[in-house]
């Protein structure tokens, strides 16, 4: 009798449980080579659906393809507990005990019985295991059936002993790396890269099957990255014949960027690139990665950056260099929801649902582009999707741009992320910033290697590129909206372009109007989060165009104009933030050293509500304390805000202020995220941990919580949800939303769909939801606004009466 995997929508062919379960070991296998760690993945793909080796099952999924509009059976035909427990019972069975085959049933076993929910707890913190009440406890009926064909069809008794027993000399080895005796720490992470190969493995293996292919088309990613660097040099090679080449700022940009590319001979480790606001940074960065990449066989370059609104110019500048629109991915945010729902009782079955989890969404590309808060969530965010990306990260170069602005409750956990990806998955890591953090004022301190700087002599460089005067307005009173746009007016009369960033959207928005109402003939642009990708790009290229034509202009804008955008402005007004911020609003003004020094004021804006936004307005406390002390004493700090001393000093102040926060506490939990992850109930290999209620015995190597934490985790306190938005082609996108295209198709419109999303709050959903201003797609998976709910003026409108048809200028 043949048993079925899974039944192919378009013609009804079968693929059989064996010829999935072998082609599924063998790409999670080939996820785990890297970490030395083939068996133990190849295990976890081989032994996934053993549970599909039943009667049950076999009738189950026969039954709802014959009657697709009357689904079979309500429940789940559990499928996912066999694999779990036919570890749990060959090697962790009181009297079959070894300690590292033991070890291997949990991480596997626990990998098995999650792939269609996420990973269980081994011991939750009222010290019961959800895994031990799959694997040990549950009763399955067609047991000795389905152990039987497994050993029948896929791989012999004999050999399937023999293929554990080189998974734990995987492990053993695994555990004595770098001889560190964080046991708990090191299996936390391998459990999470084995859970992320295996629903990689599977989902692609589902996919091909379904799309009737026999093998992915993987890129050379070799041949490609030796063209990106010949386009990138031959880019470069360009800048020498410019007007200004030989200008003193230029040539500077030149020297680092080549000593960027000379560093990249150093073996991979954790290194920092604090090139200067204005100094070629992402070139330069790009030219180290692509060169590292050649010359350390790396599958992948991965740009991390603080917040969405930067990716799409990054991703463009770098696209227009190597001439590639097919091999780089921007990963803005999630545009399904994935709530994690135990979807075990559809699968085999093809519809709207397993159809968006099978789409790619794996970052597989060559060069990917995404943001801190989806790093975060590939490790410690629940839902399958999140975490799925994990064992991608591995032999790859990863920069992280403008890392000061890891939120500040993540510091330990981003450290923790940092160290595995450097010491077991051969990752490089590029610290990418201009203005580098205390990152190990923490707990869990980053393994930064020695002499890590790319670029000599900082202090130096730092002073050549200063092209600003930073002009204090923020210790002798305050500015509201009224006299903010006094202010700007009067320097409208001495320059040609103003550039006003505020800290909260609403306070931006109102000055904006203000500004519109005066009318003066001044163009004037506003910028926030609640527009898409897209529209703000359209924006931006606006005022590039005006600024290079030297038309007067004034732009008004959150903080997301800060990092990554490439405007230089001739005055800049920056309401008082984070020294960080106010680096990086200089950034914008004067960039290319074009005239001689301009103006940065800094202002205290009365009408900004920052309760919500404690990380800002500590840094804005600190920041106006270091300003006071330069104005007492002009000496202090070299008189300059954004000297050396004076960000040390900040940064320090920063941090010992959140020092209670790095380690993501969890009040109602009264725990540390860190300690659900890697904390181990004793000293012992063995441990015997005790339910209160019963006494009863739970004998566990492993005690992490990785369930408990994951619900319990988010990088953004109110969590967001990411929705299409009726912006010029996400029209088109919206009205291709139904369940009829293919798995393809979706892969493109969700991909498409990230330059057309913005993401709400909860209560900016509630309130679209009251106005009717909301409409889902895919059975609730994909949410998407109505016309009157965006404006092309200013973006998100949760009253849901916009004008679409009104132009903006």
């Amino acid at each position: 009798m043949n048993y079925i995997a899974h039944i192919r929508e378009s013609d009804k062919h079968i693929q059989t449980v064996e010829e999935h379960l072998l082609e599924v070991k063998k790409l999670a296998e080939s996820y785990g080579e890297n970490l030395g760690v083939k068996h133990i993945t190849g295990l976890a793909g081989m032994l996934h659906d053993l549970g599909k080796y039943t009667n049950e099952f076999r009738e189950y999924i026969l039954e709802a393809v014959e009657n697709p509009d009357s689904p079979p059976k309500r429940g789940s035909v559990d499928h996912s507990t066999a694999g779990g427990k036919l570890l749990y019972e060959l090697f962790h069975k009181k009297g079959n005990l070894d300690r590292f085959k033991g070890i291997i049933a949990e991480i596997v076993g626990n990998a098995i019985i999650s792939h269609h929910s996420y990973l269980q707890d081994f011991l939750s913190p009222d010290l019961e295991s959800k895994y031990l009440m799959r694997v040990r406890d549950k009763e399955l009926a067609e047991f000795e059936l389905t152990k039987q064909s497994f050993f029948e069809k896929v791989m012999t008794e004999k050999d399937f002993h023999d293929y554990v027993d080189k998974a734990a000399e995987e492990l053993k080895e695994f555990l004595t790396k770098e001889n560190s005796k964080n046991y708990a720490e090191k299996l936390m992470f391998l459990t999470k890269f084995i859970f992320s190969a295996l629903i990689d493995a599977d989902r692609t293996n589902t996919r091909l099957f379904e799309e009737n292919k026999t093998d992915e088309s993987v890129y050379n990613h070799e041949k490609l990255f030796n063209t990106y660097y010949e386009r990138l040099m031959s880019k470069i090679r360009s800048f020498k014949e410019q007007p200004d080449a030989h200008s003193r700022i230029n040539l500077l940009r030149a020297e680092m960027s080549e000593q960027c590319e000379e560093f990249a001979y150093k073996p991979s480790g954790i290194y920092t690139l604090s090139i200067p606001t204005g100094g070629g940074k992402t070139l330069a960065s790009l030219r180290y990665a692509l060169k590292h990449a050649q010359l350390y066989n790396k599958k992948r370059i991965i740009y991390v950056v603080p917040y969405t609104t930067i990716i799409e110019q990054n991703a463009e500048e770098v696209r227009e260099i190597l001439k590639d629109d097919a091999h780089i991915l921007e990963h803005h945010s999630n545009v399904i929801e994935d709530v994690n729902e135990d979807d075990e009782n559809q699968d085999g079955l093809m519809n709207v649902k397993q159809k968006l989890k099978l789409a790619k969404d794996n970052w597989d590309s060559p060069i990917i582009f995404t943001t801190m808060v989806q790093f975060l969530n590939v490790f410690y965010a629940k839902g399958s999707r999140n975490i799925r990306r994990l064992h991608n990260l591995s032999d790859s170069v990863i920069i992280f741009d403008e890392v000061q602005k890891v939120p500040i409750q993540c510091v330990s956990l981003f450290n923790l992320a940092l160290n595995f990806l450097k010491t077991y998955c051969h990752s490089c890591i590029v610290l990418c910033t201009a203005t580098q953090p205390a990152l190990d004022f923490v707990e869990y301190k980053l393994d930064i290697d020695k002499d890590a700087e790319m670029i000599e002599n900082l202090n130096e460089v730092m002073a050549a590129f200063k092209r600003v005067e930073i002009v204090d307005q923020a210790t002798e009173g305050t500015f509201n909206n009224e006299k903010l746009a006094w202010f700007i007016e009067e320097k409208m009369k001495e320059v040609q372009s103003v550039l006003v960033i505020l800290n909260t959207k609403s306070v931006v928005k109102k000055l904006y109007e203000l500004l519109k109402e005066k009318e003066n003939g001044t163009l004037i642009y506003h910028l926030s989060t609640s527009m898409c990708a897209a529209h703000r790009s359209n924006i931006l290229e606006k005022v590039r165009k005006h600024l290079r034509e030297g038309e007067p202009i004034i732009c008004v804008s959150t903080q997301l104009i800060e990092a990554g955008v490439d405007v230089s402005f001739d005055c800049v007004i920056r309401s008082l933030a984070g020294l960080d911020s106010i680096a990086q609003a200089a950034g914008r003004c004067n960039r290319h050293g074009e005239k001689d020094k301009q103006t940065v004021y800094v202002i205290d804006h009365d009408e900004e509500n920052l309760n919500q936004l404690k990380e800002i307005k500590v840094g804005k406390q600190v920041s106006k304390k270091i300003l006071i002390d330069i104005r007492k004493d002009p000496s202090n700090h070299g008189g300059d805000l954004l000297s050396t001393q004076a960000m040390e000093r900040y940064f320090k102040e920063f941090y010992t202020e959140f020092s209670a926060d790095l380690n993501y506490f969890i009040p109602p939990l009264k725990k540390n995220m860190t300690a659900l992850l890697t904390e181990t109930k004793d000293q012992s290999d063995y441990h015997l941990a005790y339910r209160h209620n019963k006494k009863k015995i739970l004998p566990l190597f492993l005690t992490n919580s990785y369930h408990t934490a994951a619900e319990h985790f988010q990088v953004i306190e109110d969590m967001t949800t990411s929705v299409i938005v009726p912006y010029e082609e996400g029209n088109e996108i919206i009205a291709e939303l139904n369940g009829n295209g293919s798995i393809d198709d979706l892969t493109r419109l969700l991909r498409k769909a990230q330059q057309y999303t913005i993401n709400l709050y909860s209560y900016e959903r509630e309130q679209l939801e009251k106005q009717d201003g909301l409409v889902s797609y895919l059975d609730g998976k994909i949410l998407a606004l109505k016309e009157g709910a965006y404006s092309t003026e200013f973006g998100l409108n949760v009253d849901n009466d916009s004008q679409l048809s009104v132009a903006m200028f």
